[in-house]
């Protein structure tokens, strides 16, 4: 049985995800991508959006997400802090 993700590595996946699609994207394919469902998706992307890590975009396709350089910031300590800890082998 597969071990279930704790909500940091859920929003590590979401920011991956964000950035992986150049920084930008659209709400559904962020769902999908992270593996949520749309409730779950809404409360996340609030909560990464009061701390200034998504911004949220009006296009004239649709609603989009965009990754801010804190989000990014996150990214990247949280890759730091996965290798320390695999470096021990936890």
């Amino acid at each position: 049985m597969s071990e279930r993700r704790d909500k940091f590595r859920i929003i590590y996946d979401m920011l991956c995800s964000i950035k992986d699609k150049g920084g930008r994207i659209k709400p559904t394919h962020l769902m999908y991508k992270a593996n949520l469902s749309h409730s779950k998706m809404q409360i996340y992307l609030k909560e990464l959006t009061v701390k200034s890590m998504v911004e949220e975009e009006e296009t004239k396709d649709g609603k989009r997400y965009k990754i801010t350089d804190e989000g990014i910031k996150l990214i990247n300590e949280y890759k730091k802090i996965k290798e320390f800890t695999d470096s021990f082998g936890f």
